[in-house]
């Protein structure tokens, strides 16, 4: 008898870790909802009025917008230090810490391993039409939106074929042209600014 309760027992156990793991899982492939004063920002804005971005140099710009509070944010670090590993001779990159928290930025770089400039920028979000964490923007030289969209369709930036941030750049540093993804790599998902609720 007591050997049923035990077996009982593990099952319900490991039934409900199962539960919230799928859980997790099909609330993260749900897309961020999109806030009602949203104002979509199209390819092509210029992104630096009134000098919002103290970059001086002619390299295309990589913002990095992350909430230390998302886990999503969390799971995505490793990806992103791959991207600024590979490309940060051809690219500015930075991170825009977007949170309620008090956070310095060497608190943030810790996180990251490496030093790149970190915006307390609270509005550059909006002036991307950036509403989620973690989210990509890429500018071109001319600091025009080129890119703003996930980076990856895989929770843990695995899936190599929808490296999303990554096709950016290198479209962006071969040709310059328009780019044309799929609704994955274009809606949000992760967690809704200014805070994390996903």
């Amino acid at each position: 008898m007591r050997k049923v309760a035990v077996i009982t027992w593990l099952l319900v156990l490991l039934t409900t870790i199962v539960a919230l793991f799928w859980h997790n899982e099909w609330v993260y492939r749900l897309p961020t909802p999109v806030p009602n004063n949203y104002r979509r920002v199209e390819p092509g804005t210029a992104i630096n009025e009134n000098n919002k971005l103290p970059f001086t140099t002619n390299k295309p710009v990589f913002l990095h917008f992350f909430n230390p509070d998302c886990p999503c944010s969390r799971f995505n670090i490793p990806h992103f230090k791959s991207l600024v590993k590979t490309y940060s001779h051809q690219i500015t990159f930075a991170i825009v810490p977007v949170t309620r928290k008090r956070i310095t930025a060497n608190e943030i770089l810790k996180k990251f391993g490496f030093a790149i400039p970190v915006l307390f920028d609270s509005t550059l979000a909006a002036t991307c039409g950036v509403y989620s964490t973690p989210q990509a923007v890429v500018l071109d030289t001319n600091r025009q939106l080129y890119f703003r969209g996930n980076y990856n369709r895989s929770r843990y930036c695995t899936d190599k074929k929808t490296e999303y941030a990554r096709m950016a750049i290198d479209k962006l540093l071969h040709n310059n042209a328009a780019i044309i993804f799929d609704q994955f790599a274009l809606k949000a998902y992760g967690c809704q600014l200014p805070k994390c609720s996903k």
